[in-house]
């Protein structure tokens, strides 16, 4: 499940992670904590997406949803930023900003909206290279259908884990747990998904 995880919801996560390390550093920080509206919307452009990404998983797909919070983050972070004192990595710091509000944005509602049920694969054993590709999309779609499904506190561990990419420390530090919490959150988390996805088992998806 861990390696199912990793293929499906890390693409594209190592290259985004070091574009950011490359754009965003202490003197950006720094210059935004100073007020530089320029220096903030850099570090807006870098992390919105990540963002809205934690928000989109955490409200169950509710785009509308995420697009409130990824705002009301982002406005709080303008003010907020002066409160960082780099004891953490900044990345941490934000997710922490983020988690909150999405936990905020659930008291409100008090309702999850699921993204939809799990997609039914279709058996691919005769599938063309084209089609195969199209299976694999329809994969990913189940995967992310499927997390979107666990609760909060089984999804934002997962979430954190394979597509931003955290260690289990900096995971406890954002979700204000012990390590061995997430580790065990982590492990629950693998377990529903590995029943929720036990369809998709079929060598041709892979081409193999």
């Amino acid at each position: 499940m861990v390696l199912f995880l990793e293929e499906f919801l890390g693409a594209g996560r190592l290259t985004s992670m070091v574009m950011a390390e490359k754009l965003i550093d202490g003197r950006v920080i720094e210059a935004c904590q100073q007020g530089d509206r320029a220096a903030f919307q850099l570090l807006f452009e870098t992390y919105k997406d990540k963002v809205f990404s934690i928000a989109v998983y955490s409200s169950g797909g509710d785009r509308a949803v995420a697009d409130d919070v990824t705002q009301h983050v982002f406005l709080k972070l303008f003010t907020a930023i002066r409160q960082f004192r780099g004891d953490s990595e900044f990345t941490t710091w934000l997710y922490r900003l983020v988690v909150n509000a999405c936990h905020d944005e659930r008291r409100r509602s008090k309702r999850l909206l699921p993204l939809g049920e799990t997609v039914a694969m279709r058996n691919a054993s005769d599938k063309k290279p084209q089609e195969k590709h199209y299976a694999r999309l329809e994969v990913a779609e189940a995967v992310q259908a499927a997390i979107a499904q666990l609760k909060p506190r089984f999804r934002l561990p997962i979430l954190l884990r394979y597509i931003e990419g955290l260690s289990y420390d900096e995971i406890a530090s954002v979700l204000g747990c012990s390590k061995g919490t997430v580790a065990s959150r982590l492990n629950r988390g693998h377990s529903q998904l590995a029943k929720r996805l036990s369809h998709l088992n079929n060598p041709a998806v892979w081409g193999e």
